[in-house]
């Protein structure tokens, strides 16, 4: 989408948004698109800044917005930092609203804002490991918490979430889309996916869902979404909260670290922060190279059904990480 269009149409449908939340908005800033438009609004008089987040058509139901909030509002409660919802006038946590021009329904909802700036983005300007290694272990400590209160969680009356098992990551119909289709794959790349992906199957399938390993996950903890300000460590974007392994959200914080200098003490820092507070068994652990490889053949899925993201250099790392996974995992563990 241009910035033109941002302007011209969503900028306005912000503006009536913002009419059914209990803010008086100075400034509407755009900040950024990737599956939802996400705009900053100031508020001058007590220095505030709100998240006003447009949620993508058919990607999530009124009801599953609502659970996501939900389960935020509860994991608050259980220690976790997260942003604070702000209902509308009319009681819920979202409006419709008309795009102009577009002809779009979407629905819009209202959070706080979190000061800092992504973890990638503080870890990319600090090249002392000791500093990574610390923020790891930290970030295993609060992964482990999301999993401590989902497990033991009761959700309430109406909760719908997706969930991200067997067949929504490795079926004939992955929720992020049929990876190997692909355009930039050449056709030994498809067979190589495709052979993996039979394997990683088997192995999913003897692994298993139980109370210990599969509950409501995150499903997108990278450093992207988690906001660092100072020594405070905030989680953001549940927009892809499913019913899921648990192991799938250590992978998604991990898999964007591979080929990096001080990747296995990344990932030994991680395991050791989650094992203080939750247990992981042998199994669990040795699973992690399966759900490594599984998340970077989602992240193929969700370029494959996002041209416009096509050339992304992102894109490019993962493909050819997931291709080098894929032949030297197929025969050694997969």
């Amino acid at each position: 989408m241009n910035r033109g269009n941002i302007d011209s149409y969503y900028i306005p449908a912000a503006k009536r948004a913002l009419e059914s939340f209990p803010v008086e908005a100075d400034k509407i800033e755009f900040v950024t698109q990737s599956e939802n438009l996400t705009f900053r609004v100031s508020v001058d008089a007590d220095d505030t800044d709100y998240v006003l987040r447009f949620h993508r058509p058919g990607y999530n139901s009124i009801e599953e917005l609502e659970s996501e909030r939900a389960w935020i509002a509860d994991l608050k409660k259980a220690g976790v930092v997260v942003q604070d919802s702000v209902k509308s006038t009319l009681g819920g946590n979202y409006v419709l609203v008309d795009i102009p021009g577009t002809g779009e329904k979407i629905y819009v909802g209202l959070t706080t804002w979190h000061k800092g700036i992504p973890l990638r983005d503080h870890l990319a300007e600090r090249s002392d490991s000791l500093e990574r290694i610390r923020f790891f272990r930290r970030l295993g400590g609060i992964a482990a918490a999301m999993h401590n209160q989902s497990a033991g969680w009761e959700p309430p009356s109406g909760f719908i979430r997706r969930r991200l098992d067997l067949d929504s990551l490795l079926g004939e119909e992955p929720f992020w889309g049929r990876f190997w289709e692909h355009t930039d794959l050449t056709e030994s790349e498809i067979t190589l996916l495709l052979e993996a992906r039979e394997k990683a199957r088997s192995f999913l399938e003897a692994y298993g869902e139980t109370s210990a390993n599969f509950s409501l996950i995150h499903s997108d903890l990278t450093p992207d979404n988690i906001i660092v300000d100072g020594e405070n460590l905030a989680v953001i974007d549940f927009d892809d909260t499913a019913f899921g392994w648990h192991m799938y959200d250590i992978a998604s914080i991990l898999v964007e670290c591979q080929g990096e200098r001080d990747y296995q003490a990344l990932e030994g820092a991680l395991l050791d922060g989650y094992c203080e507070y939750r247990g992981l068994s042998a199994k669990d652990i040795s699973m992690l190279p399966v759900f490594l490889l599984v998340r970077g053949m989602a992240i193929i899925g969700w370029y494959h059904l996002r041209p416009e993201h096509s050339g992304s250099p992102m894109f490019e790392k993962n493909k050819q990480w997931a291709l080098n996974a894929c032949a030297l995992q197929t025969p050694c563990l997969l």
